[in-house]
This record gives structure tokens, sequence and C-alpha cells, in this order.
């Protein structure tokens, strides 16, 4: 999709502002908040102005980025300059951020163009983008149901057509899981591979950010523009230089491809784990080998995520204040604020921050507070590093690893909000792989009939540390694969 757009751009067949003009008539057409509400601030005349500076680069006869000109959508947890940034939260209403995330710069270098900042579950806590001060994101298939989450506007914005293609953030499946629900690829670094300058934190040895897009060729496109090493982030690596689409060769002959135990996929739709299943037969058929795998200490992966990522939420949410930036008590609209200093932290939050995020704050602090921080916090570090090690051990064995990127398809909205836990399982098939810090692309591998509509399916490859080379071309000779037998 991105070369094809970037070939017509650079042959004059279109124009990159008539590009921007097509996608920003799409989000007015779909979106706001009676329709896909996938969208919460709209840049058009910065797009236009972006879209405008890439023509006049063609009309000199200039060379242009594969990216330059190329629509894209912005989660609202990144910070753009001199653009509202809200994270979704009320707290952060007035917001306006005054500098570029990391990620930001990269693309401007580029001449990407961003349309503007993607809804998502306030403070990319949530599963299904019911979390947002501004609304929930509808299906781009099915109003009634949810995109996933947190990265739910950016997945419903690529799926319905409103971008090319989007940035994301991904804590324990943020990208995975909107990408498997809206049909859409969702690319979940290493940890490190990308910057997260600019990223509002929500748990910081989690967080990664990556794209969403319609095809694995566009994930290895995006992937090499905005991976790297950032002074701006200690925990960043090097990368190759060598672009990440040079590393699909369609062969995956001889290529060892983990799979579990039918034990492990209980509690699994049987018609998602039928198409598991076919998936893996498709790989091989293309030469690539199966293999059994254990990973012995998966199933604690969902209890260790959630001590880790409160405890992590409940620090970097502290400096939400409403002293420094954002909304202060002041701005509330239902009673005074308090006197004190610590009446004004309490009443800002109290008004400004919704029932997840406070839920999740207290949650951390509990599980770090004195007289329980061995028994949960540093147990669970334990944990995750026992789960470090399982993904070691079979990485001796295999290349990449095959599961699904969810227990279900996308449900209907509200039948999760009464019960945090049930919404907590969505995540039970991806926490683990952001708690070894490895990394995990999601991809389209088939649909199920549900209500009339065709919902996807995705499918989950698992890759080694820092190796999305290798990843990359295995999910995209499943993904040509997929597109033959369909």
């Amino acid at each position: 999709m991105i070369k094809e757009l970037h070939n017509k751009i650079q042959n004059g067949e279109v124009t990159a502002v008539q590009l921007a003009e097509q996608y920003l008539g799409m989000i007015e057409q779909k979106d706001g908040p009676e329709g896909l509400n996938a969208f919460l601030t709209v840049t058009r005349e910065e797009a236009l102005a972006a879209a405008a500076a890439v023509d006049a680069k063609v009309t000199n006869g200039e060379e242009i980025d594969l990216l330059a000109g190329i629509p894209y959508g912005v989660k609202d947890a990144i910070c753009t300059k001199g653009v509202r940034t809200t994270s979704a939260s009320k707290i952060l209403d007035n917001y306006i951020a005054p500098y570029d995330a990391t990620v930001i710069e990269k693309l401007n270098a580029v001449g990407a163009v961003s349309l503007g900042k993607t809804n998502m579950d306030e403070f990319a806590m949530g599963a299904s983008t019911e979390n947002s001060a501004y609304g929930r994101t509808k299906h781009p298939l099915d109003p009634a149901r949810v995109p996933g989450g947190s990265s739910g506007g950016s997945a419903a914005a690529v799926a319905a057509g409103e971008v090319v293609w989007a940035l994301g953030s991904d804590t324990g499946g943020s990208i995975r899981q909107p990408a498997a629900f809206c049909g859409c690829v969702g690319l979940k670094p290493t940890y490190g591979r990308v910057s997260r300058h600019g990223l509002i934190a929500m748990a910081s040895s989690l967080d990664q950010i990556g794209p969403l897009t319609q095809t694995v060729e566009d994930a290895a496109i995006v992937l090499s523009r905005i991976s790297g090493q950032d002074p701006l982030d200690a925990t960043s690596a090097h990368s190759s230089g060598k672009p990440y689409e040079h590393y699909l060769t369609g062969d995956v002959t001889g290529k060892k491809i983990g799979v579990l135990p039918q034990e492990m996929y209980k509690n699994l739709d049987p018609r998602i784990a039928e198409h598991i299943t076919r998936a893996a037969e498709v790989l091989q058929e293309q030469g690539a080998v199966l293999q059994e795998i254990e990973l012995p200490h998966l199933r604690y992966a969902l209890s260790v995520y959630y001590i880790i990522m409160p405890s992590e939420v409940s620090s970097n949410m502290a400096r939400f204040d409403g002293i420094r930036y954002g909304m202060t008590a002041d701005d509330g609209a239902d009673n005074a604020p308090g006197e004190g200093i610590h009446e004004r932290y309490q009443d800002t939050r109290r008004i400004f921050l919704g029932e997840e995020v406070k839920r999740r704050v207290m949650l951390g602090t509990y599980g770090l507070s004195a007289g329980y921080y061995d028994q949960y916090y540093n147990k669970a570090q334990k944990v995750r590093r026992l789960i470090h090690q399982d993904f070691a051990a079979a990485f001796k064995k295999v290349d990449t690893i095959l599961m699904p990127t969810t227990p279900e398809v996308a449900f209907k909205a509200g039948a999760k909000t009464d019960d945090p836990l049930t919404m907590y399982l969505s995540d039970i098939f991806t926490v683990a792989i952001n708690l070894a810090g490895v990394p995990a692309l999601s991809l389209p591998v088939g649909t199920v009939q549900e209500d009339g509509v065709a919902l996807p399916v995705g499918g989950q490859l698992i890759g080694k540390w820092f190796d999305e080379e290798g990843l990359l071309n295995i999910a995209d000779v499943l993904e040509r694969s997929c597109a033959e037998t369909h």
C-alpha cells in the first residue's frame, strides 16, 4: 500500500496534497463523536502544509522517501509539538505539547503527513477504547462492537481507510489486540527498538511505540523510519541501518516455528484455535518446520503483569497533579477545591481522572506499600525473569513462535465494563511478550461470522530479541499465503 502510493506521488500521478485531501475527506465523512470517533484532533492545516512541502520536492525533481506524503494518524499519547495531546484524559484536556516525540521528529524528517491524534483508552489503560474521556471508538465493521484497545482509535482509523497507517503504543497488547479485532497488522517492536521519548508513560519497563498498518511490508517500512538509538531514551538501541523491508525475502524454508501444546488453548474460542492451526499448516506448506515448545511460566504472565504494570502506573501518574500542566481543581465544575496543597492534588485527580485510571493507581500503590512490596511486586519481578528465561530457552530451538493474539473476536461495547477482570483477560496472550521485551506482530489469519458480520481473527508471531528482520519475513510469507487461501 505505502509503496504503491509512493510511486504515484513520485511519478506525478497524484499529489501529496490531493492524497491528504482524500483521506481528510474520509475522516470528515466517517468520523466525529456520532461516527467512528477514531480521531480526537484533526490537524488539517498542518497536514496540507506538510503535503505541499513534499509536492515541492517532487516538482523540483528530488527523490522522496517512501513515507513522504503518506497520511497517517498518531495515538494521542504521543506528543506532537503545538498540537493538543490529551492521552484521552480530561486532566490533559488543555495540554498543548511543547515538543515532538522522537518518533514524530523522525517522521517529520522524511515528510510523512500526520492527519491528527487518534482516540484511545485513557492513559492507555484499557482493552476496548471505552475508557476514553471523549467517548468510545466504534468498530469499523460493526458499530455495536469495540475496536480493542488501548490503541483502538489508530486501529479503527487504519481499518476504515481514514489513514494509510497509524502509530500506537503497546504496554500489554495495546497495538496487537486492536489490530487483531480490526483486521490490520500491528507490530510491537523489541523493547528499546523505538525511542519512547515523548510517549506519555504508562508503565515504563513495558511501553513500546509501534505501527498499525494494512500490510506486513508497510509495518517494515514504518519501523525502518522510527527505530534507532535516541540519546533522550537511555533504553533505546541501535538499529542495523538496513531497511527492514529489504529483509522480506518471501522464503521461510527451514525456519522453525514454535507452537504451543493444545491444552494451552482450552479457554480459547475454538474457531480462533482452528485458524491458528491452519496458519501453522500454511507456514509448513511454505517450507517451515513446526516444533512444539513449552513456556511453563506463561500461565502466570497475566497475574505478574497486573502487579508490575499498576505499580509503574502509580509512579508515572504522580506527575499529573494539576500544578505543572494540565487541568487544575479550579477548572472542575462540581465544587470548589480544598485549601491545602494535598487537598488540591486530591481534588484535581478525583475530578479529572477516570475510574480505570484510579483503579490501577490504587492497585499499584497498594502493591508497592510497606509490608506488601516483597509479597507482590518483588515476587512478580522474579516470575517475570522466569518468563524471560522461558522465551530464551524456546528461541534456542525455534526462530519464531505462533499463537493467537486474542482469546476472542471483537466483543460488544459494554459487555465487560462492569467486570474489570474479564476485560483484563483480553490480554492473556499478549502480556508475556511485554514482560519479556521480545518483538511480536499480529496479522489477520481469517474471519468468523457473528451477527452477520465477518469479524477478523488475529494470529500472533513472536520473534527473538532485536530480530524484527526474521519476524517480519515470516509474517510477510504468512500474510501472502493466507491471502491466497482465502
